[in-house]
This record gives structure tokens, sequence and C-alpha cells, in this order.
């Protein structure tokens, strides 16, 4: 599709920064939810990578959604002139932050320990069950309608 060329390099940019496109099934929404291009365009140049495999796309009720692929990293990082240490946000690894003390294993147990059951527990839990726990059938002849009929014929 024709489109600006600062409209489509918005959205090349976008995607590779985030990994992840979200746009609205809205062909004719004048704006994109977050970028300030036209919906339409972002649709279509979605469309023309996930055409190449350089995008996979999942839709759910009017929303599609695009994430991108090994491919489509390579690809968009010639198209931008970006070096290979640039990554989309959903490649990147969080840093793990030590945490300073558990304050859970300072203190002492309040109830029973993991595994081991409270009086309390054990009653409630023995509580709602049935004594008489055996199979019950119900039989359902003569049940409904043709009860009448069976009645009479005896």
């Amino acid at each position: 599709m024709l489109m600006p060329t600062k409209d489509r390099q918005a959205i090349y940019e976008y995607i590779f920064e985030e990994g992840v496109m979200v746009a609205k099934k809205d062909i004719f929404a004048t704006k994109h939810m977050v970028l300030p291009v036209k919906n339409l365009y972002v649709i279509k140049t979605m469309q023309s990578l996930r055409s190449r495999q350089y995008v996979k796309e999942m839709v759910s009720w009017s929303h599609y959604y695009w994430y991108l692929t090994n491919a489509g990293v390579e690809y968009l990082r010639n198209i931008l002139n970006l070096p290979s240490e640039i990554v989309p946000a959903t490649l990147k690894s969080k840093a793990r932050s030590t945490p300073a003390a558990e304050p859970q294993k300072l203190r002492a147990p309040l109830g029973p320990q993991s595994g081991e059951k409270s009086a309390e527990q054990n009653r409630t839990e023995s509580s709602y069950r049935r004594e008489d726990s055996g199979a019950q059938f119900r039989g359902g002849f003569g049940l409904g309608r043709g009860r009448a009929q069976a009645m009479n014929n005896q």
C-alpha cells in the first residue's frame, strides 16, 4: 500500500523497540492507539511483514496482535541500520534483584508447618463428608409420563 515513508518508518521503529504491536480491527480509524499514523497504515504494514513471516499474528475479538520473529528482528535491524547490540524489549532479560532479607524466615511460625493440618482443619474437613458415602442408586423407571399407564395396566 502506498503510504508516507515517515509513517512506515515510525511503525518499523515502534515494532522493533517494543517487539509487539497491537491495533484495533478498524480500518476506518483515523489514528492508531499509540502511534500518530492511520490505523490502516499499521494494519497493512504489519500484514506485509506477516506475509514475509517477519511477524506472527494473533486475532482476538476486535484487535490484532503481532510479535516479531527472529527473522523479523534481523530484517528490521537492516532496514533501520541498527547495531546488533540493540534488541527489542521482548528479548531483553530482566535484571534480577536480590532481596535484602526475607521477613518470613525471621519470625516464629504462627500456625502449622507446611504439610501439617491443624485440629480445626481436620474437624471441618471431616464434618462435611457423609458418614455413609456408598453408592446410591435411585432408579428412573416409572418416573414421568409412563408411570400412570404402568399403574393402570396392573
